[in-house]
């Protein structure tokens, strides 16, 4: 019989309030993925391994705070765990940029598995500055990173996906430096909280977190969706999984607005627009990005003719949202 993998915790950067704890992440088998690879058969084979993965179900775990308190999860049938619950006190435990550190473990033993790290795994979630202004919401594919979700076929998806190393991948110009100036905020010192959504599945966060960090992206937390077959016989489309992490957001943190930045390729517009109109007057600004889609364009630019409930701007490069943020008093 081959060796089993030993099995690992995998934490997601998330966020929370000085009272309420939001973390998810995943008990997952140990594929020792090497994201630095080179090579076509090894990108190949670690783009396999994020997707055949070999979940812990049904596993208790512990959740260490800095203070010593403690709180209880299982993981679900697909490995994954939520914490979501209300404990107060926490400002103290976090960092000079509201990171709150914590530490999580198998509360027992996996029958015939190993554990990794002598069974500590560490976390971190964002709990805002008070002195934030504004937090900022983003979408990931064809935002911040070229994905070819406009393409024939989706075969640039597959290909920048699958054969392409995290750190290879070009960001758009300046996106960074421009999200960089809204965590600042016009004081230069406001920490406003950045969160990514993406439609990409949880099986690439890694993947994702190691093209923010590698491209200086400000650190955030970064939320994506469950892996779900389009091809199931029970499957049924339903509002995108980022919408929902936006809605929750919103509520979250009620006394902060936010500038909302996405594409105009796929279903940002909408989302975006539903929101708007929801709740005016917590959406400073919308920044869309065009994207090189002549149909879709003219969609959008059908849709925000009109449209007078935020800020809304199609814009070429990150030039043209500076230039308007900063008229609009959100950067310096």
């Amino acid at each position: 019989m081959f060796k089993k993998d030993p099995i690992q915790i995998v934490t997601f950067h998330s966020y929370g309030t000085a009272s309420h704890l939001y973390i998810k992440g995943r008990a997952i088998q140990d594929e020792g993925i090497d994201l630095s690879k080179t090579g076509f058969f090894n990108l190949l084979w670690n783009s396999w391994k994020r997707f055949e993965t070999d979940k812990v179900k049904n596993a208790k775990l512990i959740l260490s705070l800095a203070d010593g308190r403690t709180l209880e999860t299982v993981t679900d049938s697909q490995g994954y765990f939520l914490i979501d619950a209300t404990i107060k006190n926490l400002l103290p435990l976090t960092d000079a940029e509201g990171w709150l550190h914590y530490s999580i473990s198998f509360a027992e033993e996996i029958k015939g598995r190993k554990i990794q790290q002598n069974n500590s795994f560490k976390g971190e979630i964002l709990i805002p500055s008070q002195e934030a202004k504004f937090g900022v919401i983003s979408d990931i594919d064809d935002t911040i990173l070229h994905t070819g979700l406009t393409s024939f076929f989706k075969w640039a998806v597959v290909k920048n996906t699958f054969f392409k190393r995290a750190e290879k991948r070009i960001p758009l110009e300046g996106a960074a430096a421009f999200y960089h100036q809204l965590h600042d905020g016009k004081s230069g010192s406001e920490c406003n909280p950045v969160f990514y959504v993406s439609h990409s599945p949880w099986n690439l966060y890694r993947y994702l977190e190691v093209f923010l960090q590698k491209n200086n992206f400000p650190k955030g937390p970064i939320l994506l969706r469950d892996f779900v077959n389009p091809f199931a016989k029970k499957y049924k489309p339903e509002k995108p999984q980022k919408q929902k992490e936006i809605i929750n957001i919103l509520k979250t943190y009620p006394k902060l607005p936010f500038v909302l930045i996405g594409d105009s390729g796929e279903h940002d517009p909408d989302i975006y627009i539903e929101i708007a109109e929801a709740h005016p007057e917590r959406i400073l600004a919308i920044y869309l990005r065009n994207v090189n889609h002549k149909k879709k364009m003219l969609r959008v630019k059908g849709l925000f003719e009109k449209y007078e409930t935020v800020p809304v701007l199609l814009v070429e490069n990150s030039k043209a949202a500076i230039a308007h943020a900063r008229e609009f008093g959100f950067i310096q």
